[in-house]
């Protein structure tokens, strides 16, 4: 078994596993140095984003004349901008290893990145109606903090991995426990997936020195001569890659590695599967192992949850109008509430009451079974393209997409994302055949996803599920705004509406 990453090799690669190790404040966290590395080139990216704006604020009146500028307006941006970068490095650092890629990648990650961040700080800019900002400053800004962050990144690439590059010091010393299959495989990992290098010092055999042999190997010894090991050899780490039942007394191990200060790692293959995160968490002095099989970076999510609140806290304003009189046309089309609260299957199955504009009469919850027999849909969906139920105004809201709204208040209230799979009903979800079919619950459900750019109601439920599972498993912070973009269209041509 190897319960892996997509390209990484968790077990022996959790030095470079970001997040993978989890400690309670009794275990003060082990900070490698790639942790260091990103923190660093964070921090630096952050003072020269400062910098390069205010400069730029200081340049622009002077490169070109009759162009004046708000200096202390203007300042005032910059919190909004460092927000917007912050977040697109939340979202996007997990891809930041600056020795596995190459440079014209890494390149194109940065740009990446920039482009979350000046969209987010432009749409921001739009919402809050900040017309006192002058284009040229943003376009100046744009080119110059680009340029710069580059060659910032440049240096760092050249600096740490080609003009230091043999030395040694930079290398994880390593003694593996075990010379056979196991113990090469993981060694072959370890070497191909470290950032900064791997150096085996050399194998323990718990059977005899004899066995595993290959020519290339350096046989230290029996694993009961661990302890003279250590002591002779510059080792940072001890990795147990056999099973325990080939282990004669595992507390020796221990022990050895204990008194010389030097980490102990056990090689986890425990069973064959992917998982998409591991990490050990302790539980006062208990060790938990981890397996999670949806790819959810927690500083990701946290951007994700942070960019709905301020995308919906900045579109409320605008909007409210908008509910003001779509209300008062409900009122005068049918009798009856505005809002349609329907209890929804949110995050890990957990129910929710989902706000809507009232699209339909009253008792259309009441008159659902007598129509059922007119069911369009195939599934644990209901779909009928000329329901009776729907009110005049009704039809008009649901094609323009203007009923699902009120949705913003599940955004803030935390019931929903701006993104992600639809919430489904209490009776779509008791007709769930398949096991794989509730994988939708494991993230937040949300208002828009790619059900909604991919032909809404036009699809058949099979497909609905498939492009769920397919957010999910291969969710980005990039793909929501990307998902965010095409929705606009998607609503404004109503197509798959009903």
């Amino acid at each position: 078994m190897v319960a892996r990453r997509s390209t990484d090799f968790p077990a022996a690669d959790a030095r470079e596993t970001r997040g993978d190790v989890h400690r309670n404040a009794r275990l003060p966290a082990y900070h490698t140095k790639s942790d260091h590395l990103r923190r660093l080139l964070f921090v630096l990216d952050l003072l020269v984003v400062s910098l390069v704006f205010i400069v730029v604020l200081r340049a622009v009146p002077n490169l070109w004349i009759g162009q004046s500028v708000n200096f202390g307006a203007h300042l005032g941006l910059l919190p909004i901008v460092l927000a917007a970068f912050a977040i697109s490095r939340l979202t996007l650092e997990r891809r930041l290893d600056l020795s596995r890629y190459t440079i014209n990648s890494q390149v194109g990650y940065l740009i990446k990145e920039l482009v979350i961040a000046f969209g987010m700080t432009l749409a921001l800019m739009f919402l809050l109606q900040l017309d006192y900002v002058s284009r040229l400053v943003m376009v100046t800004f744009a080119v110059s903090v680009t340029t710069t962050l580059i060659g910032l990144r440049l240096f760092v690439i050249w600096w740490y991995f080609i003009a230091n590059e043999e030395a040694q010091e930079n290398f994880l010393n390593v003694v593996i426990i075990g010379s056979g299959r196991r113990a090469h495989v993981l060694a072959s990992r370890l070497k191909s997936t470290f950032t900064w290098g791997v150096n085996v010092v050399g194998y323990l055999d718990p059977q005899g020195v004899s066995m595993g042999r290959r020519s290339s190997d350096t046989i230290l010894g029996h694993v009961s001569e661990i302890s003279n090991v250590l002591k002779e050899h510059v080792v940072e780490e001890v990795i147990i890659a056999v099973p325990r039942s080939l282990l004669g007394d595992i507390q020796s191990i221990i022990d050895a590695c204990q008194e010389e200060g030097v980490r102990l790692r056990f090689m986890a293959d425990l069973y064959t599967f992917e998982a998409s995160k591991v990490e050990l968490t302790m539980v006062d002095n208990v060790p938990l192992l981890s397996f999670d099989f949806v790819s959810q970076e927690d500083h990701a999510l946290m951007a994700k949850r942070i960019f709905d609140l301020v995308v919906t806290l900045a579109a409320l304003p605008v909007l409210v109008p908008l509910f003001l009189i779509v209300a008062l046309a409900i009122k005068l089309d049918s009798p009856g509430p505005v809002f349609f609260v329907q209890q929804r299957v949110g995050l890990h199955k957990r129910k929710f009451p989902m706000f809507k504009f009232r699209s339909m009469v009253v008792d259309a919850e009441e008159r659902m079974q007598e129509i059922e027999h007119l069911n369009e849909a195939s599934g644990a969906n209901f779909k009928i393209t000329d329901d009776p139920r729907i009110t005049r105004l009704g039809r008009f809201i649901r094609k323009t997409s203007i009923d699902e709204l009120p949705q913003l208040i599940n955004v803030l209230r935390g019931d929903m994302s701006l993104v992600g799979p639809r919430p489904m009903s209490l009776r779509d979800v008791s007709l769930f055949d398949k096991g794989v079919q509730r994988k939708r619950f494991s993230v937040r459900p949300g208002i828009t996803g790619l059900w909604q750019v991919s032909g809404r109601s036009n699809l058949s439920f099979d497909q609905w599920i498939e492009l769920d599972l397919k957010y999910i498993d291969n969710w980005s912070f990039f793909l929501d705004l990307k998902i965010l973009f095409k929705t606009v269209p998607a609503v404004l041509r109503g197509s798959g509406a009903v």
